[in-house]
């Protein structure tokens, strides 16, 4: 007999989702992603200067602001065709560099991670283990006995005032954890060391975009940072090495520790290659140009379809018609109302809410369906990495090497490239793109610093709004996937924008064709061992890393169901 689980809210997420599924013979038969809030920001842009779209669209977030605003000058300023300073190119490549990296430690450290370590199992771990287990995996110096002893008082303290902290709520003692307590303690060392390692992060972005959340020198045409070598005020070389010394600390963390994690936990959990592996079609965007016009990427990315890397095709450039064609929105199965039956380009796209409660064969989620080419696809660091394999790009190819062959020696059988296609490889490849874009950092922090040296400090072009109606379409390749917004100005004002998200793309609901979403395939047939404590599917499900909009709404089922409130 099938038993409903509903989970409602999915925490440690950005935003508000509910998961509903179906369970039979210990293991998932249906699923739904219901997103429970309406975003509406589209209907707030309308008639609006376009120059002002950036600031009000990275309030969508309070986690996904600079992605936001990025993508939306690129949107204006493909709609006016109008080109970018290099040193604004890079600047702005430092910046949404820096931000997915602080993304991806959040995430894995202290946003998913308890959902395969046991806290409370390090309580019984001999520090002296640990550290020789840690200190065979790699030479951080913080992973000496002194440091874990210091980590195993730390959380006897939490434990000894009655409070666990940040790691309350979690399902100590589980059958599906598989860590030893001395690996245990290592990854409680290792989440209190994230916590300094994000603050790197964290610092460029400020320096940079003067402040985080919410950035400030983001403009259509450029950045305002203005640039001279003879002032304290502005940024100067003083600045720009005060960032390289932030940038080299994320690299020593990123390649001593959070690699080496991921290898250790993907060789622990081997066994959950084979779950989560969901919609394998996989759409990303290329970035982080180092031109004017945007035509030239330091990332590849493009479209693989059903996870065939010998049929990936490319996307080549800012307002690229491949993928300009491509996209569309269905709401069959949303609360909304187009103006005529099927999906919309979202050129043409409406935001007309029509809620309905949840109907599991009806509508059942504010998020819309959106497809690539009628079909769905599945976004974020998987599909990037996977773009970046079949592309050839040396850097995504060498960490993802390094993370697989790791996992292979520590599991003692080869790991594949295929068995990155699972709830466990979205995870190896969000660290593999973490290396990337700590590289990527450093490189536009080098052409930046070199551009300064033959002279030129330009940062910013003036924009000039026609008669008429012009569109256009900016892309960015998010911490979690392929963001879009497109705009239609008329007479210079905003009469129509649509922000295509990666959430929407992963946790939509069944599209126009009844097709199911990313998030509801890959928690098809996932292993439940008891349905009362779902870990199993909060595995799958934040291997993704939501980012739904900020609200509560809870939604009352007649049927039996299991209310279960995950911290």
């Amino acid at each position: 007999m099938s038993k409903r689980i509903t989970i409602d809210p999915i925490t440690r997420i950005e935003g508000h989702l509910r998961i509903d599924v179906e369970v039979d013979g210990g293991k998932v038969t249906k699923a739904w992603s219901s997103g429970q809030m309406w975003r509406g920001v589209e209907l707030i842009l309308l008639g609006r200067d376009p120059r002002d779209a950036w600031a009000i669209t990275q309030r969508i977030c309070g986690v996904c602001t600079t992605v936001h605003a990025m993508t939306s000058v690129r949107a204006v300023e493909n709609a006016l065709n109008l080109e970018v300073p290099v040193n604004a190119q890079f600047i702005r490549n430092m910046i949404i560099s820096a931000h997915a990296i602080h993304d991806h430690i959040v995430h894995f450290y202290h946003l998913s991670a308890l959902d395969w370590v046991d806290v409370v199992s390090a309580l019984k771990a001999d520090p002296l283990k640990t550290a020789q287990l840690a200190e065979s995996l790699s030479d951080w110096p913080l992973n000496n006995k002194h440091v874990m002893v210091q980590t195993l008082e730390k959380l006897k303290s939490f434990v000894g005032s009655g409070q666990l902290g940040p790691f309350t709520n979690g399902y100590w003692g589980h059958p599906a954890m598989k860590l030893s307590p001395e690996v245990n303690l290592l990854a409680v060392a290792h989440y209190l060391q994230a916590l300094d390692a994000q603050r790197h992060a964290n610092k460029i972005v400020t320096l940079l975009g003067s402040k985080s959340p919410h950035i400030q020198n983001v403009a259509v045409g450029g950045v305002s940072n203005p640039i001279a070598t003879d002032s304290q005020s502005v940024l100067t070389v003083e600045r720009l090495l005060k960032l390289k010394m932030h940038m080299d600390a994320l690299g020593d963390f990123i390649r001593k520790v959070y690699l080496v994690d991921i290898a250790a936990i993907g060789a622990f959990y081997a066994d959950w290659t084979k779950y989560g592996a969901g919609v394998t079609n996989y759409l990303s965007c290329p970035d982080f140009p180092m031109d004017t016009k945007g035509t030239q990427f330091l990332v590849p990315g493009g479209y693989i379809p059903n996870a065939d890397l010998a049929q990936y095709k490319p996307i080549t450039a800012f307002g690229d018609a491949y993928l300009r064609d491509g996209v569309e929105e269905g709401v069959k199965h949303a609360w909304y109302e187009y103006s005529k039956p099927g999906p919309l380009h979202p050129y043409k796209g409406e935001t007309v809410p029509k809620y309905t409660d949840f109907q599991d064969d009806g509508k059942y989620s504010w998020l819309k369906a959106p497809t690539f080419y009628g079909k769905r696809a599945q976004v974020g660091p998987l599909a990037s990495v996977l773009a970046g394999v079949a592309a050839g790009h040396q850097p995504t190819i060498g960490y993802a090497n390094k993370v697989l062959d790791t996992a292979s020696s520590l599991l003692g059988s080869k790991i594949p490239l295929a068995a990155l296609h699972s709830t466990i490889g979205r995870h190896a490849a969000r660290a593999v793109r973490c290396g990337v874009m700590q590289e990527v950092m450093v490189q536009n922090w080098q052409a930046l610093l070199d551009n300064i040296g033959k002279g030129d400090t330009k940062t910013f072009n003036k924009p000039t709004f026609p008669k008429g109606e012009v569109m256009g379409y900016g892309f960015h390749e998010a911490p979690r996937g392929l963001l879009s917004h497109w705009t239609v100005i008329r007479d210079g004002k905003i009469a129509n924008y649509q922000c295509v998200v990666p959430s929407t793309w992963n946790a939509g609901p069944r599209d126009d064709s009844d097709a199911i979403g990313p998030y509801e395939a890959s928690l098809m047939d996932n292993p439940i061992a008891d349905a009362e404590l779902p870990l199993e599917v909060l595995r799958t499900v934040h291997s993704f890393d939501p980012c739904l909009a900020c609200a509560v709404h809870v939604v009352e089922d007649n049927k039996e169901v299991v209310q279960v409130k995950a911290l």
